[in-house]
């Protein structure tokens, strides 16, 4: 099956392994993929846990388990991705990820922020 985010890869080889283990998503632009396939899946685990400790809210993951299971999802757009290699501790993607909710086609363009720790990339929220 290929993977969700987009990329053309086989999800096995693509979002699935920073799904087992988020050491492998080896950029912020991996990280955001692998995120917006969790909400393809509603998979609240990983959104928790690709989610920065300073910015989490573990109360909002059954909120988001219910949207992203409400919607359905089309694809993403990767528009731009800035630092976030595998050698940078900071970095930025902006994307739109579309689907449709209640009919009609819905976009979320964001420019999201993203730091490493470690060896985990994780999400923190809107850059600003």
């Amino acid at each position: 099956m290929i993977c969700y985010c987009g990329s053309l890869k086989n999800y096995s080889n693509c979002c699935e392994k920073a799904h087992k283990d988020m050491t492998e998503a080896k950029t912020a632009e991996q990280l955001m993929r692998s995120r917006y396939s969790a909400f393809v899946k509603a998979d609240g685990d990983y959104l928790m846990q690709s989610h920065h400790a300073s910015t989490r809210r573990i109360k909002e993951k059954k909120s988001i388990v219910k949207w992203s299971k409400s919607v359905e999802w089309i694809k993403l757009d990767v528009l731009e991705t800035s630092k976030g290699t595998e050698n940078d501790s900071e970095g930025t993607v902006t994307f739109k990820a579309y689907f449709y909710d209640n009919g009609k086609v819905d976009i979320i363009h964001e420019k999201s922020a993203f730091v490493k720790e470690g060896n985990h990339w994780f999400y923190v929220g809107l850059s600003q």
